[in-house]
Order: C-alpha cells, then structure tokens, then sequence
C-alpha cells in the first residue's frame, strides 16, 4: 500500500505523516516513510538546491524536471523496493505537489506535468494522497522559521496552490482526500486515519 501526504506549506504535513506511520506501526504494519524530493543521495542534493539556493535563477520548466528527477530516483531506490516486499510507503509530498507547484502555481501545463510525472515514476502513483488544507495565508502563518525558496512565492502563488489542490481533488476522488488542517493535530491525524482504513480494508 502507498500512501502520500500533501497539502499547501505550513498545513503540517509532516507532523502529519510522522504520526501516521506510528499509527501504522502499532497496527503491525512495515512502514517505509519518505519524503520528496529527498530519500536518496541525489533526492537530498537536489532537495538542496531547490529549496536552498536562493541564489540560482530556476526556470519553472527546469524546476519542474528537478523535482522529477529526484522522485525517479527515490521510486527506485526506495518505492518500488519497498512495495515488492509488501511494505507500506509513506511519503511527504509526491507527484501532485509537482503538478500542483509548477503547473497551477508556475503556469506550467497541468495536463503534460502528469505525462511526464508518469514516465519519471514510471506509472508508480499512491493508492490515495490525503491533501491538508487550508487558507493559503493562515497555513503561511504558521511558519516560524526562516523560508525555503518555494516558501518565498508569495501569497498568490500560493493560493492558486491551494486552488490547484482542490481542483485535482475534486478531479479524482478515488485516488485524492482532502482533509482540513485548520484542527488541532490529534482531530486532523484522525481524519487522515479514517480516510485510510477504507484501502487498507481493501475498499479502496
């Protein structure tokens, strides 16, 4: 089973995702958690770069293929090892993230986005994304420490972020739940739970 975990910056995510693999663990499951881009030597350095080098001009086409090919390498490295030992992936941030960042964020075509996302991933998707939402500038309020280079978009980018989310959401409600992060973590981490139990009973 492959899970992934999104949503705009400062929803939580990875508070988010940590307890959610507890939670899995103590069901006796083997979890595998990850995060992208990271999880592998390359994911990390180029993880550095596009969150860290404030001063490289990126263009968002270049920007967009960074972060596929950091994902090819974790679904190689990490993904699909882990799923052919039946083991359950959890990963902060996947493939949506890209479309939504770059595409309905950057401009960039939403539609080509998910072509090319499914050659880097070669077709490996989560059984469902659970995005965190809320209010692009309340999420934004929430972060207290110094911003990453995609933190620092600004305010529109950003809501045309959370409206990117939401339209994918409403696009595919088989493979996409939304959940509020506007909780405290313990209301939010039972909502993410609920959605989940459905695959895992295999009623996905």
């Amino acid at each position: 089973m492959f899970f992934s975990i999104d949503g705009g910056d400062g929803t939580g995510k990875s508070t988010q995702v940590a307890m959610f693999c507890q939670w899995l663990r103590g069901r006796g499951d083997e979890v595998v958690a990850c995060r992208d881009p990271g999880s592998t030597p390359l994911g990390e350095a180029i993880r550095q770069i596009l969150l860290q080098r404030h001063d490289l001009r990126i263009d968002r086409r270049s920007e967009m293929l960074l972060y596929m090919a950091a994902r090819a390498q974790m679904v190689e490295e990490v993904i699909r090892p882990a799923l052919a030992r039946e083991k359950t992936v959890v990963s902060d941030r996947y493939l949506l993230a890209n479309v939504v960042y770059q595409g309905y964020g950057g401009g960039l075509d939403v539609a080509a986005l998910w072509e090319v996302g499914r050659v880097a991933t070669d077709g490996i998707l989560p059984d469902l994304t659970i995005v965190l939402d809320m209010p692009a500038e309340a999420a934004a309020a929430r972060l207290d420490r110094e911003r990453d280079r995609m933190e620092q978009q600004g305010d529109r980018f950003h809501a045309r972020v959370r409206d990117g989310f939401l339209a994918e959401a409403a696009r595919q409600p088989d493979r996409i739940v939304v959940v509020s992060a506007a909780q405290s973590s313990e209301q939010v981490q039972a909502e993410v739970r609920r959605a989940a139990e459905r695959f895992l009973r295999g009623g996905g």
